[in-house]
């Protein structure tokens, strides 16, 4: 078995799949580009991601591209086999509740988070300054998501009641706007968010990529 994955360091889509891969128990290769204008090379788009991005994962000859689509394909096969963690259930209904919330984290989490975090500490990498009117009504969008994150995990220390995909999907990005964006008072304020993102950020798992790929470091 030889997976390797075509990532970035300083990429939260990356550390995704890095994280699920060290929750699997499973062995990998990183590769890193040498610039940006190496995943726009004709020879990438055609055996990596045509649309010029990171994530890809080659697993045996077989390549996928698009974290999630990559997390998923790694628990299909793997899960169980290395380690006891369950990312996705075997049960239906308790299958069904992990890709409710990786609905609600796509629909409702990400997209204003992403925004937030862009603006904030991405958009500066790119030679670009960020647009404070973007990034305040991203900032307003998620407090409305934390308000009802905060309602949801009412009694729960994880959305469905165990660790699964549909925690670990939110911690890369979190990560970089509380620790690097600096906007942690936004889940510290809310008990149930802070517990929770207290829960899944110490994962020893998430713990040792944040340190093996300098998470903490200027990017």
């Amino acid at each position: 078995m030889t997976i390797t994955v075509h990532g970035h360091s300083a990429s939260d889509s990356s550390h995704l799949v890095l994280h699920v891969l060290k929750e699997l128990g499973l062995s990998y290769e990183f590769v890193q580009p040498n610039s940006f204008e190496e995943i726009k090379t004709p020879e990438y788009l055609a055996t990596k991601h045509p649309f010029g991005r990171i994530p890809s994962l080659s697993d045996d000859g077989f390549h996928i591209y698009e974290s999630r689509a990559i997390a998923r394909y790694l628990i299909n096969k793997y899960q169980g086999t290395k380690t006891s963690t369950v990312l996705i259930p075997s049960d239906v209904h308790k299958a069904a509740l992990v890709e409710q919330f990786i609905s609600v984290e796509t629909s409702y989490y990400s997209q204003p988070l992403g925004d937030l975090v862009y603006q904030l500490i991405f958009k500066k990498l790119h030679g670009g300054e960020p647009d404070l009117k973007i990034a305040n009504e991203a900032r307003e969008e998620l407090k409305k998501t934390l308000d009802v994150y905060e309602k949801l995990l009412e009694g729960k220390d994880y959305l469905t009641g165990e660790f699964t995909l549909a925690d670990l999907l939110h911690i890369p990005a979190t990560f970089y706007a509380i620790n690097v964006a600096d906007e942690g008072e936004l889940w510290n304020k809310r008990p149930n968010v802070s517990r929770w993102w207290k829960n899944i950020s110490e994962r020893e798992c998430w713990k040792n990529i944040v340190t093996e790929y300098k998470l903490l470091e200027p990017i």
